[in-house]
């Protein structure tokens, strides 16, 4: 009999859309693989869809952000006994929250640039980093109200903009240089990828919009250093307790030190999706990729 497939996509998070995109890529790999897939999307009501969520042999998460990245998801299939796909609800909660997960990273001697943690109606200061620096808010993907604050007069529009999507958000050094991510699946590090945007911001628009960002993968860099920031890349995500799939993001500065930013652990699935690209360059097609993350959730 095959094994019976709901696909979940949608939810209420500002990442919707992109959720629904990587679903449907998703849920056609299904299908391709010859799975007994099921599309199931929501918007605010998943209670309504439980039945079928427990009829199914497995649910594949194709949620990004808010309850379906944060945990919340997680811990009502766990509380239910539903099988699904990606870290559980601990890690899940861990990862989404930027603050948490770099103090854990720093905690065992991980570079990430310097940040401070500001809270909704508390004071702000505004002089305690050099321009430019990043604002950001503290539980959010895609870059959503994320800014480069290059002066003063750009601070407290930043600040508002990052408001708008948490009640934290992030102040945080910016570190000149390259944008780099190491994708993961199961216990295998796909080759890392540089990022280079159009924008020189990889914004939303930058990661969604075919031809405004150019991919280098594998990134060109020397077998050594590529060695190290891997190794990064996979003590973070076992320290943080991920598992079937993620990806960690970084900066590359000037002198070659890797400082680690943020670990996804839902990461897009879309055409234009960071890690169908490194599975590609390591010869793993799109369906295996997906099949790859199915089989591991069953075993």
């Amino acid at each position: 009999m095959s094994t019976k497939i709901a696909v979940l996509m949608g939810g209420p998070s500002s990442e919707r859309e992109v959720s629904l995109s990587s679903g449907k890529a998703m849920f056609a790999a299904c299908a391709a693989l010859g799975y007994d897939a099921i599309s199931l999307e929501f918007e605010n009501d998943i209670l309504s869809h439980l039945d079928t969520l427990k009829s199914v042999d497995i649910v594949l998460i194709a949620l990004h952000g808010g309850i379906g990245e944060n945990g919340r998801i997680q811990g009502m299939f766990e509380s239910l006994g539903i099988r699904y796909t990606g870290s559980d609800a601990l890690s899940s909660a861990i990862c989404m929250d930027k603050h948490i997960s770099k103090l854990l990273a720093e905690d065992i001697g991980i570079a990430t640039p310097r940040w401070k943690r500001i809270r909704k109606g508390k004071s702000i200061y505004k002089n305690e980093f050099d321009y430019p620096f990043v604002v950001k808010p503290n539980s959010e993907g895609s870059t959503i109200g994320l800014t480069i604050v290059h002066n003063e007069n750009d601070y407290d529009s930043a600040v508002e903009e990052a408001f708008k999507y948490d009640d934290e958000i992030l102040i945080e050094e910016f570190i000149s240089g390259k944008e780099i991510t190491v994708s993961i699946v199961g216990e295998d590090v796909l080759p890392i990828i540089e990022i280079r945007p159009e924008h020189g911001l990889y914004d939303y628009e930058c990661k969604y919009t075919k031809g405004l960002t150019e991919y280098i993968c594998p990134a060109e860099l020397n077998k050594d250093l590529t060695k190290r920031i891997k190794q990064t890349a996979f003590e973070v995500y076992k320290l943080l307790k991920c598992r079937h799939y993620g990806r960690v993001d970084l900066r590359l500065d000037n002198n070659n030190q890797h400082w680690f930013l943020e670990l996804n652990t839902l990461p897009g699935m879309t055409d234009t999706s960071l890690v169908p690209k490194a599975a590609k360059a390591a010869g793993i097609s799109f369906e295996q990729l997906i099949g790859n993350i199915i089989k591991q959730s069953l075993d």
